[in-house]
């Protein structure tokens, strides 16, 4: 079906004669082939966001449409793969076109040609059901990728194959209702539509990240949505490489929205060369990358989100555990203000269209923790990670506020913390966590039996400094008691010893749970003994200038398999304080 340009702004192109035309369908604008899809139908008149640059289109040049909606090519080859919004391979149109996307590049999304091992896990005369695992492909040393049976595809296994495929052979045929039914690799999904699944359930365990403030503090369950909104200069960028590197999780897809070009390079460099703390093997070997960077054409920026969405329910459906990052949300929701501009849409509040939250929610509500479809019982899970970048910090604009009511936890960055170089600088007194009620008992059972008092002790001493600096504001710290004056120098241990954490150390950029209570119980156990050596009569200033305070502070460098370490000094620690109230010189 052939319509005709009627009228070009900028990516928005509105083409007549096209009543046949269905919403979501993508259409090849102009003998150019620029890719466009379908967002508005007016009679015979459809408005198409076109996701390349159209300058030089005009009216009377040719629309054709696909009959199809925007999908993404599922199979295997898309581990360690970089694609921009639309799902084309940056590395595969650089080899062939060189540095720069030259419009209306036509390549497959995934590589035709190279053969894979395939391995059946079913036999001849078994019956299966959409989501059955096929066979399976070891598609990098870390991913093993499952082929499943399609949607609509219940029947009986007439052809199994064996041996070395490429993604669009056939290796199974399935004898169904309708007719026998080859089976390939490679299946295609629309971006716009969740995959099926059979049960969503409530999230009921957390994902280590490795950070110590959002681990302790804040945690995400698995399966939980979060958003990570601070102004530009405070490390959101810092804190989603952060997560993508460490979280625990099977894959990481990791999709850089309309962030600046530098920042997916480093992206692109780091992860090959960083180790897998699970498997030892190179990072990028679980992680698919979606570049769609600040230079490349807006419209393709809201394609990204739901092409990285649909990539991770597809793993997920294979009973992994993924964790999607996208940085940042609130450049797709400039591209959804830009077209909804260029419609004539009523606007909403700065501009944005009046659907912006509705939008947002349909992206995060995606996430999850799913019983599969499938004979076979099996529990996938996504948890979807969004940075926001409200202008100049400001938490009252629309993103922000359509987000905070989505999501179900808030690192709130700190512009202040991040100049006084703290990272991550999630700031402990707006931040929030809204599952950590329901995980505390994973913590009990899994990390220590006193996590609960631990958290509790980090959180009430970090509030009190909040409210005593107050008054040493005004009358200085040396008018203070020296309970309260211990309590502010314990509530820098925590600052400085348990919550700052360098990012660049190949010791302090990961600390397991284990470690994390022991820092902790390190710092609260100098809080107790200092409170008790103060009712004895001890001086602040010789308690505050211990010799152990510099190995509590340096207990963060303590290696993963050295914790025993802590034993030794929690023994310093006693005995120095020991000595103190003993009122022995030279300590």
């Amino acid at each position: 079906m052939q319509g005709n340009i009627v009228k070009v702004s900028g990516p928005l192109i509105v083409a007549e004669n096209m009543a046949d035309c269905r919403m979501y369908d993508v259409v090849e604008v102009s003998d150019k082939k620029l890719i466009g899809e379908v967002i508005e139908l007016r009679g015979d008149r459809a408005s198409v966001q076109v996701y390349e640059e159209t300058s030089g289109l005009g009216p009377g040049e040719a629309v054709v449409s696909t009959g199809a909606p925007l999908s993404v090519e599922l199979a295997p080859g898309l581990i360690g793969g970089i694609f921009d919004g639309i799902q084309r391979p940056l590395t595969r149109i650089a080899e062939l076109y060189g540095d720069r996307i030259t419009r209306g590049v036509s390549v497959s999304h995934l590589d035709r040609e190279k053969k894979w091992e395939f391995i059946p896990l079913v036999k001849v005369g078994d019956k299966v059901r959409a989501g059955d695992f096929l066979g399976h492909v070891r598609e990098t040393s870390i991913v093993d990728h499952k082929i499943m049976v399609p949607q609509g595809m219940d029947g009986t296994v007439t052809s199994i194959a064996q041996g070395e495929f490429t993604i669009t052979e056939t290796v199974a045929k399935i004898m169904t209702a309708a007719g026998e039914k080859e089976v390939s690799m490679l299946t295609r999904w629309p971006v716009r539509r969740g995959r099926p699944y059979r049960e969503k359930m409530s999230p009921d365990m957390p994902m280590i990240t490795g950070q110590r403030v959002i681990d302790t503090l804040f945690p995400i369950a698995r399966g939980g949505v979060a958003a990570v909104p601070g102004p530009f200069g405070s490390g959101k960028t810092v804190v989603q490489h952060q997560l993508a590197k460490w979280a625990d999780a099977d894959i990481i897809v990791y999709i850089g929205c309309g962030e600046r070009g530098n920042e997916m390079t480093d992206v692109l460099n780091e992860f090959p060369a960083l180790k897998d703390p699970k498997t030892g093997e190179p990072l990028m070997q679980r992680t698919v990358l979606i570049a769609n960077t600040s230079d490349m054409p807006v419209a393709a920026r809201e394609a990204s989100i739901y092409t990285g969405i649909t990539i991770a329910e597809y793993f997920r459906d294979m009973g992994l555990n993924v964790a999607i990052m996208a940085d940042s949300t609130s450049r797709w929701a400039e591209a959804l203000r830009e077209m909804s501009g260029r419609l004539e849409e009523m606007p909403g509040e700065e501009g944005y269209p009046a659907y912006l939250s509705s939008r947002l929610a349909e992206f995060y509500e995606r996430a999850g923790v799913v019983r599969t479809l499938g004979t076979e019982e099996r529990v996938g899970s996504i948890t979807a990670i969004g940075a926001v970048s409200p202008a100049g910090g400001d938490l009252s604009e629309p993103v922000a506020q359509a987000t905070l009511r989505i999501v179900k936890v808030f690192w709130g960055l700190s512009a202040n913390l991040a100049y006084r170089r703290h990272f991550p600088a999630i700031d402990w007194l707006v931040s929030y966590s809204l599952y950590a009620d329901r995980l505390s008992g994973w913590y009990v059972e899994h990390a220590a039996p006193d996590f609960k008092e631990l958290r509790a002790f980090a959180v009430r001493i970090l509030q009190e400094e909040s409210e005593l600096n107050e008054i040493v504001r005004l009358v200085g710290a040396d008018a203070l008691s020296g309970q309260d004056r211990l309590t502010l120098e314990t509530a820098k241990s925590i600052r400085e010893d348990f919550l700052h954490q360098n990012a660049f150390h190949e010791t302090d950029t990961y600390s397991s749970i284990g470690k994390q209570c022991r820092m902790l119980r390190l710092i609260r156990e100098y809080h107790r003994l200092g409170l008790e050596a103060l009712a004895a009569g001890a001086p602040f200033e010789r308690l505050s200038a211990l010799p152990v305070r510099e190995k509590i502070g340096r207990a963060k460098y303590i290696e993963e398999g050295e914790l025993s370490s802590f034993d030794m000094i929690f023994a310093e620690l006693k005995q120095e304080i020991r000595a103190l109230e003993g009122g022995e010189e030279g300590v």
